[in-house]
């Protein structure tokens, strides 16, 4: 090992964050971060969160919202402390939880299920779009049920663990 590797470690630089993620990631922290950090001075503190947030054209964060995201942070946020957050962040991301938020957003009461035809509009519609035979594929494998509704949270369930979930 290198001296200046041997310094680094014995600095404890948190179990060495940088192996946790790819090069190319670590240089889009790096961006993101230089983003942030507002005045340049190597740190994220209030005033760059507020600056940040006026920038993303939210002008109304409240002083609280500021000082519990910093209440994060072990110390001052500097680029490794950031990287160190967001490793913690990602390492504990459930799939299955992830998945169901994003299916979450179009079911603002909460139901549980989407409409197939709503379903079937999103995925033809939006993004990367699906094609009438994957529609065909993906309601084969997981019909609707007779009201024409698309029960997400057991698709969720099969995409993530491969069975489907024991009716309580």
């Amino acid at each position: 090992m290198s001296p200046k590797k041997a310094k680094k470690r014995s600095e404890g630089a948190s179990s060495n964050v940088f192996s946790m993620f790819e090069q190319a990631q670590i240089q889009e922290f790096k961006e993101a971060f230089t983003i942030m950090d507002q005045n340049r001075d190597g740190f994220i503190d209030k005033n760059d969160l507020r600056d940040t947030f006026a920038a993303l054209g939210r002008l109304n964060v409240k002083q609280e919202e500021i000082d519990d995201m910093l209440k994060e942070a072990p110390g001052p946020v500097n680029f490794t402390v950031f990287l160190t957050m967001f490793g913690e962040k990602l390492k504990g991301a459930d799939p299955e939880e992830t998945i169901l938020n994003a299916f979450k957003v179009f079911d603002p009461e909460g139901t549980g299920t989407l409409k197939k035809d709503y379903v079937t509009d999103m995925l033809t519609t939006q993004a990367d779009r699906f094609s009438a035979e994957e529609m065909e594929q993906m309601f084969a494998a997981f019909p609707p049920d007779v009201a024409g509704n698309l029960d997400y949270k057991n698709l969720v369930h099969i995409i993530t663990h491969g069975e489907e979930k024991d009716q309580e």
